[in-house]
């Protein structure tokens, strides 16, 4: 089934919600994480989602909402992002976030690339496109730094919680 501008516009309106939401977070652990280079990472990421909320929200106008229109997840989806914003200690959250959130979020930002219009939605394709880039090298550096400081892995459990959520995206006769 073709999804509508309408299903199209939740989706995008929601990635953006979840980049603020990332963005968010991070800047309120940066000026409590103690080790330097974890901030300046952290510094780094911020930027980078406020460009990816930037470009979402750029395309949630072309979708026929608001520009930098926001929608909220499902209540499952907040409470397990209420989670990995309660973790207290750095090698925590840089498990919860990056090895627990990243790779749910990129799954579902190939669920949606493959289930979208190449030719209709080509401008959120090409958004997609550059996000899974940034999000990827995210994890790649989030896994060195932790590496290079001998912070302890992830904590077990968080990527398989996002998975088990199913869908995220709150269906709404006008979201």
């Amino acid at each position: 089934m073709t999804m509508t501008v309408h299903d199209r516009s939740r989706a995008i309106s929601t990635f953006r919600f979840l980049s603020v939401w990332m963005m968010e977070t991070i800047a309120g652990w940066t000026p409590i994480t103690p080790e330097m280079d974890v901030k300046v990472m952290f510094g780094r990421h911020i930027w980078d989602y406020a460009q990816i909320a930037d470009a979402l929200g750029k395309r949630t106008f072309e979708l026929r909402k608001p520009e930098q229109h926001s929608t909220a997840p499902g209540p499952a989806y907040l409470d397990f992002l209420h989670t990995v914003r309660s973790e207290a200690t750095t090698a925590a959250r840089i498990g919860a976030f990056y090895e627990g959130l990243l790779p749910g979020l990129i799954a579902r930002y190939r669920a949606y690339v493959a289930a979208t219009d190449p030719v209709l939605d080509e401008p959120s394709v090409v958004i997609i496109d550059r996000i899974l880039r940034d999000l990827e090298r995210h994890r790649q550096e989030a896994n060195s730094l932790c590496e290079a400081l001998k912070l302890a892995p992830a904590k077990p459990g968080f990527a398989s919680r996002e998975a088990a959520i199913g869908e995220f995206i709150v269906a709404k006769a006008d979201a």
